[in-house]
């Protein structure tokens, strides 16, 4: 009998869904419940969280059941039940999630509702947008109750840091903006003046390699980056005969996307 009784149960939470494991999940309206009380068959049904939260419980009438766990519903109506059963065993098991939602919003991806019926974290829902590539993560953010969470989105899925992962949760708001320009512009005394396509790791020398190089007017320590961030534009000097000449890697800056590389012919 014992033997029987662990086979059940084990079943009985390898079936639940992942999302309540570690029994932090909060009942919410439309949920649908699996109500048992041991050996009391009256006892024993199912029902679905009303909009207003409750639900009704043979023998004890409307129950507010949204905004607990199970655990704690569960202890709630062993309480009550009392009154009705001696030393009753109630379990309370959630069959259905329909209140767990995470909302996706910005011109970066398609807007829409995730329902969490499992676990799931923010880089787990970050590879189900297939816009994300050509989405601004830099600028993205998630929402938890009004504040935004320490989570940098550009790092956690460009850079793979999952030190950025977490766990998502009821109610979370992802922001995801459109990446409004995805070039980067080569200017000046080039070869081939151009916009090009911005790659993630992509670097001052090699966007100037790609527009043909320098010509022969031009003059290699002055070369700059005009950055906009913000409302705020930004200049970066870079001295091309420092890394070529002393090997001066901090010369080769990293670049964004919408940076213009401006490279000044020399006055001889």
């Amino acid at each position: 009998m014992r033997l029987r009784l662990l086979v059940l149960i084990t079943v009985a939470l390898f079936s639940l869904p992942a999302a309540l494991f570690g029994g932090d999940y909060q009942i919410g309206e439309g949920d649908l419940l699996d109500i048992a009380v041991w050996g009391v068959k009256d006892l024993n049904f199912q029902v679905r969280v009303r909009p207003d939260g409750k639900i009704t419980v043979p023998g004890l009438g409307e129950v507010t059941a949204s905004g607990s766990t199970p655990s704690q519903l569960q202890g709630y109506l062993g309480g009550r039940l009392k009154e009705l059963v001696k030393n009753p065993i109630v379990t309370v098991t959630v069959r259905e999630i329909t209140n767990s939602k995470v909302y996706i919003f910005g011109s970066g991806v398609k807007a829409g509702v995730y329902d969490l019926s499992r676990r799931t974290t923010l880089l787990q829902l970050l590879c189900m947008l297939p816009e994300v590539k050509t989405a601004d993560l830099r600028n993205a953010y998630l929402l938890r109750e009004g504040q935004k969470m320490k989570v940098d989105l550009h790092r956690l899925f460009i850079q793979g840091d999952t030190s950025q992962d977490l766990q998502l949760e009821s109610n979370d708001s992802l922001f995801v903006p459109l990446l409004t320009d995805r070039s980067v512009y080569v200017l000046g005394a080039v070869n081939l003046p151009k916009s090009i396509e911005y790659r993630e790791g992509m670097k001052v020398m090699e966007a100037i390699l790609e527009a043909g190089g320098f010509t022969k007017f031009a003059d290699q320590n002055d070369v700059v980056v005009r950055r906009k961030e913000g409302d705020k534009p930004r200049s970066l000097e870079v001295k091309a005969k420092k890394l070529f000449k002393e090997g001066d890697l901090s010369q080769n800056i990293d670049l964004k996307a919408g940076d213009y590389i401006l490279v000044k012919e020399a006055f001889f």
